[in-house]
Order: structure tokens, then sequence, then C-alpha cells
């Protein structure tokens, strides 16, 4: 066993008095010692409940003769954070916990690891941290939240950010919004349409790093309970099979998930963090060839906010598993990839059953031809933007219109709700990306605002910056290189006419290769929007969106 590096032997005298101090008997030190990284915590809410997830793992791994150890990973709330300085710490985390997880890991000599995360970046970051420390490992995500009601309608967070927009717009009152504020989010959980997070939950189950209904099931059922001890049972079943994350985590698998994103319309962070977590495998994922798998992969799902269904929807319909179904009958899925269960994906699926063709349309009878998700390229974006497709409107699929340039978030969202955009623009806002920003805040509030004074289906709005998952419309963000870098987007004037053509997948400014060349060499770098700390490390070290904002030595 690994931990025999730390419990035997008598050069290992003084590391047993310290287990001794923690309360360790003889017998735990003769079983495999599986490490448990939790990230609770009590500010968010999608992580509010994962004490309970905690201890049913705890059970699990004890069950199945294992000694289980609970150690932290932090995590950054994306909805509190939003739109303000906070949203510069959200995408940063990802590596401080794949750096803190692989740390404690190694340190300690874990024989195995359960990863128990839910929102947006522990679920990355983690996967990560799971690919170096290559030990046997489950996830189990604490599950997302249910749907609330207001005036006989599902709600999720988008709406509440779309909420504040209308009001701003006079079309909803005071009183109207503190009805949504009340209702919105009405239980634990990561919040219930197809975001960040739960999309990342969704993946993990594609990759094979989770079981069966890991991104779907409710936080509040107490089947997540059961899954939760499910995963400290299987853990310890790979640790005697000898099967690792990067047995399960291959060139394959990432294939798969990002086939099944296309299917499910998954957010567009997940073209920032399945790169992030093929770099660490050692899979050079370029974000340009999604588009090949997306011009072979229909759109089954339009959850929250594409459409009018929710996780809680998903989850009886026959969750991850009726949709990659559907996927591997057609030949797209590598069924032969082996999994945290012991057995090969095709194997899982085998018996899975699309219960509802509302929300997981047949292939047969998709949304669309292609996938969620779709690169754009052109001269705006040599190396590519990313925009989530299935949340477009068709009116916005191909779009010409003036340039309304803004070189941080806070400008745009005045211009926006003070009425100075207008029908036909196009919201440029940039400075925003990895090393820009620094950080790469997510636009929610400016793309609700957009959506929340009618302007949806007629404004677009393109960034070197990046979008929630709660994000709908014509948004184009990770254009790169990124204006902080030199990137074409820097070069853009008040007024250029850009031309989205998403079915092309171009992104294209109208203006002249010698006009543009005349721009760059007047451009002038900008000082750096950073006040020292971790902040000024990560952005002296990351890359570009197109290469998931990993961080490169200089």
């Amino acid at each position: 066993m690994k931990s025999d590096h730390v419990k035997k032997g008598m050069q290992q005298a003084p590391h047993r008095s310290l287990f001794n101090a923690l309360g360790f008997t003889e017998e735990e030190l003769n079983k495999p010692m599986v490490g448990i990284v939790s990230s609770y915590n009590e500010i968010v809410p999608g992580h509010m409940n994962l004490d309970k997830i905690v201890n049913a793992v705890k059970l699990g791994v004890a069950e199945a003769g294992g000694v289980p150890v609970v150690f932290p990973a932090i995590a950054v709330c994306d909805g509190i954070a939003m739109g303000h300085v906070g949203m510069k710490y959200s995408l940063v985390t990802r590596d401080l916990i794949a750096d803190s997880t692989e740390c404690m890991a190694l340190a300690h000599q874990f024989d195995a690891l359960v990863m128990v995360p839910n929102c947006d970046k522990n679920v990355p970051g983690l996967l990560m941290a799971a690919a170096r420390v290559n030990v046997p490992t489950v996830f189990v995500s604490g599950g997302p939240m249910l749907a609330g009601h207001v005036k006989g309608k599902k709600t999720s967070l988008s709406s509440m950010f779309e909420a504040v927009g209308s009001y701003a717009a006079g079309t909803m009152t005071e009183e109207e919004v503190r009805e949504y504020e009340e209702k919105t989010c009405p239980t634990c959980g990561s919040c219930s349409g197809m975001y960040t997070a739960n999309s990342m939950n969704c993946l993990t189950e594609a990759l094979g790093m989770g079981l069966k209904g890991n991104g779907t099931i409710p936080a509040v059922y107490s089947e997540r309970i059961k899954l939760a001890k499910h995963a400290g049972m299987a853990v310890m079943e790979m640790l005697k099979k000898d099967i690792r994350p990067r047995d399960i985590m291959t060139k394959e698998a990432i294939l798969n998930a990002l086939t099944v994103d296309m299917a499910l319309g998954c957010s567009t962070n997940s073209m920032l963090h399945l790169p992030a977590i093929a770099h660490e495998v050692g899979f050079d994922f370029d974000i340009k060839f999604a588009n090949s798998i997306s011009e072979k992969t229909p759109n089954l799902c339009h959850l929250a906010p594409a459409g009018p269904t929710y996780m809680e929807d998903l989850n009886e319909a026959g969750g991850v598993y009726a949709v990659m179904k559907e996927l591997a009958d057609i030949g797209l899925l590598h069924t032969d990839c082996i999994t945290v269960t012991g057995k090969t994906v095709g194997e899982n699926i085998k018996d899975a059953a699309n219960k509802n063709e509302e929300v997981i349309r047949p292939v047969s009878n998709p949304y669309s031809k292609t996938g969620g998700l779709a690169v754009l390229s052109g001269n705006l974006a040599p190396d590519g933007g990313v925009v989530k497709r299935s949340a477009v409107v068709e009116e916005m699929m191909v779009h010409e219109g003036p340039a309304r340039v803004f070189d941080c978030e806070e400008d745009a969202i005045e211009a926006i709700k003070g009425g100075k955009i207008v029908a036909g623009d196009v919201v440029v806002i940039r400075y925003e990306g990895p090393k820009g920003g620094p950080g790469m805040r997510e636009m929610l509030n400016p793309t609700s605002a957009i959506a929340g004074m009618g302007l949806g289906s007629s404004v677009a709005l393109i960034t070197d910056g990046r979008f929630s998952g709660a994000s709908r419309g014509a948004s184009i963000g990770h254009v790169s290189p990124e204006a902080a870098v030199g990137g074409p987007i820097a070069l853009v004037e008040e007024g250029d006419i850009i031309k989205i053509n998403i079915p092309e997948m171009k992104l294209d400014v109208d203006v002249s290769e010698e006009e543009m060349e005349k721009r760059r060499e007047k451009w002038q770098p900008r000082e750096p929007k950073t006040t020292g700390g971790y902040i000024e490390r990560y952005a002296s070290m990351v890359t570009s969106g197109n290469r998931g904002a990993i961080l490169k030595k200089n």
C-alpha cells in the first residue's frame, strides 16, 4: 500500500506516533487509508450539504474495509462573486484546488481518494488533481438544486439575474423582483439549470469518474446519500483492481465527455475545463476540434437557460446515462473505456432508457443535428471563441452590427442599463481575459441585463472573458488571443462592423488587414490590473482561453 510509506517499518515510528495522536488504532494502520476531499463550506449553497455527503462516503469506505480521512478544498460561489472584483477570484481557484489537493494527497501518501465537489471550479480542479496524483479515485458531487417556482413557472438563477434587467427596463416592479428573490433558489445544491457546476458534474459521469446519477440526483434527495455510500465502496473496489484516473481519463474518454457536452448543451465553461483536464493527462486539446465533434453530434437537451427543463427533469428522464445511450446507439461514443465502476462505458449504459422524450430528445428528433457548443474563428478570433449555440435564438445565428467597445465589464453594464445599447449592436467587452482581467470574469450581469431589457434577440456580446452557464443569447466568449496580449479584439474601435456567422463558425471584424496592422503598431500593452498576491502570480503564468487558461512558466 502507498500509505505504508508513512505507516510501516522502524523508520516510520515517528510517523506512527503522530497517527497515535490522531487516535488511530493499530487495526486502522493495517488498512488502506482513503483521503476524502471535502469542499464543504457555509458560503456556497451547493456546498452546504457536503458534510452529509462526506459522512456517507466515510461510511461506505469503512464498510468496504478502508480508513476514511477527511481534508478540505476551498470553493467560491460564482453567483455571490458575480459582477464585482470577487469574480476575478473564481476561475483562479481551479488551480489552487488542484495544487493544494495534490500537496495533501502526496504529502500524506493516501492509497485512494474520494473527491466531494459540487460547484464550478471544484470539479475540474479536483479532476486535474486526480490525474496528477493518480491513485484510485471516485467523484461524488453534492447534487443540483431543485428549480424554484414563481407564478406557476419553474425558475433558476438566470431568471433572477434577468429579473434585475427587467426591473432596469421598467417591465418588472420591485415587488415582483422580491418574489423572484424569495423563490428562485429554494434548496441547497448547485443551481438548477445546465450551468457550469451541473455541466461538469454530468461530464464527470461521461468521463467515467463518477457513478450513475452523480450529475443529476438532486441535492435534497436521500438517493444522493446512498450514492455517496456507494462511491466510498466503489473506491475500495478500484483499489483492489488497481484502476487509476489515468486509466479512465484517456483521450477517448475526454472525447466522450465532449460528445456528451454537445448533446446536453453544457456551459461554455466546459471548453475551459476539458482542455485543462486533458493537459494533465498529456492530451493536447485544441478547442477548434470541438467543431468536428459538434458537427456530428445532435443536441438532445434544452435545459435552462436554453429551455424550460431543469436538472430534476433530466434526472427523472434517465439522466446522463440515458443521453449516452442515445449517442452510443448511433456510434458516437467510445464504449470500451473503463470507468470507476470497474466496467466499461458500454456495460454501464446498456440498460439505460430514455423515459421522457420531451426532456431528452431521441437522436431521430434532436433540437438540432449539431451540438450545443461551437468554436468560431476569423480575423477577430484567430485562435477561436466559444458560443453556446443551443441557447441562441434563430434570428441571431447570423448577425452583423456596429461594435460598442468597453474595456471592462462595469462600463458595459452601465451602458446597457442606461439604455445606450440598441437593437443591432455588438457589445465588445475586452481586457477581461485570463491575463487581462486577470481571472477571466464571467459576464452573467451584462448578458442578463441584455436579456432582461428585451434585447436578447437583437444584441450580441463578444468578450475575451467568459460566460456563466446561466448566460444565453448570442454571447461569444474566450476570444483568443485575448486583448491583454495584443489579440485582434484589442484593436477593435467603436463603430467597426462585427460579423457573426454561427452556422459557418465565423467571427470577423470588417476592417482591412492593412488597417488592422496600423492599429497593431500603435497598440501598447496595459499595466496589469493586479494588487499583488496570488492573482498577480496567476496573471504572470496563465495562457489564453483557447488553451483552457492553464498555467505555464514564462
